[in-house]
């Protein structure tokens, strides 16, 4: 049975909010979900306000097409269902996604072809705004999946999404249960694993990031656990100048990936 349209004339309100990790909000990482996985959306709340009809003209016409549920919420709504994030008037009930995070690895892996994979391995990234801009920047650079335990890190939450500005329907975030043996499995199909280290004897521009290549980065205070840090083939860090002592791990994946990039281009 196909999913139902409803005007504003005819629904006002809507259903019970869904889960807070069931739920997408932000006009851009809506509109990516609308046009990448419309099949994912099965509800869309957007504010009745007047002033914001102009701005959410696009998402009712994506909604339309793709024939999902439209819900004019008050603000008041929305800023439940959104658990008080920044909104910009519209938030997205979505389905869960399907498959086990080995078939999604695979998945991404086999769908490179015969080129080597770039991926990004986050170990114990807590911070849901970290974890979102790491995503941007794993889209911007190509990367095929970013991998992440499931456990004591921070998962795919609507935070996530919006920060992401959309990458979180571009790239897969893979959440597995025992990251040390992912990565062991990675080692087997010839993934080079660099892991980034302060102590590191080799800086990031000693290596060759040309074939396939996880980039292995640490938690926000502590870094690479030690399991993690032993399964890295290499070890390397980011050249630092100035009196800081570390970068954001945002920043410093931003910075490992496109330096991955820029020796895969030449």
């Amino acid at each position: 049975m196909s999913r139902r349209h409803e005007s504003r004339d005819t629904r006002r309100g809507g259903t019970a909010a869904p889960g807070a990790a069931d739920i997408a909000y932000g006009i851009h990482a809506v509109r990516v979900l609308l046009q990448r996985s419309p099949q994912r959306v099965r509800q869309l709340w957007l504010s009745s306000a007047r002033d914001a009809a102009a701005r959410l003209q696009e998402l009712r016409a994506l909604a339309a097409a793709a024939d999902i549920t439209l819900v004019e919420a008050e603000p008041a709504q929305l800023d439940r269902l959104a658990d008080g994030e920044r909104h910009q008037g519209v938030v997205a009930g979505l389905a869960p996604r399907a498959g086990d995070p080995e078939t999604q690895l695979e998945e991404a892996l086999e769908g490179l072809g015969d080129a080597p994979p770039l991926l990004l391995v986050l170990d114990g990234v807590t911070d849901p705004h970290n974890l979102g801009a790491c995503l941007r920047s794993a889209d911007a650079a190509g990367v095929a999946a970013v991998i992440v335990p499931r456990d004591r890190a921070a998962g795919l939450t609507p935070v996530v999404r919006k920060v992401a500005a959309g990458a979180a329907e571009t790239v897969p975030l893979v959440q597995v249960v025992n990251l040390a043996r992912t990565l062991r499995q990675l080692q087997e199909r010839g993934v080079w694993l660099v892991g980034t280290a302060d102590d590191a004897p080799r800086t990031l521009y000693d290596i060759d990031c040309t074939g396939p290549v996880a980039l292995v980065l640490g938690s926000e205070g502590l870094g690479l656990r030690r399991l993690t840090r032993e399964a890295c083939d290499e070890l390397v860090s980011i050249p630092m100048q100035g009196a800081v002592e570390s970068l954001n791990v945002s920043v410093a994946a931003g910075v490992a990936l496109f330096e991955a990039v820029r020796q895969r281009r030449g």
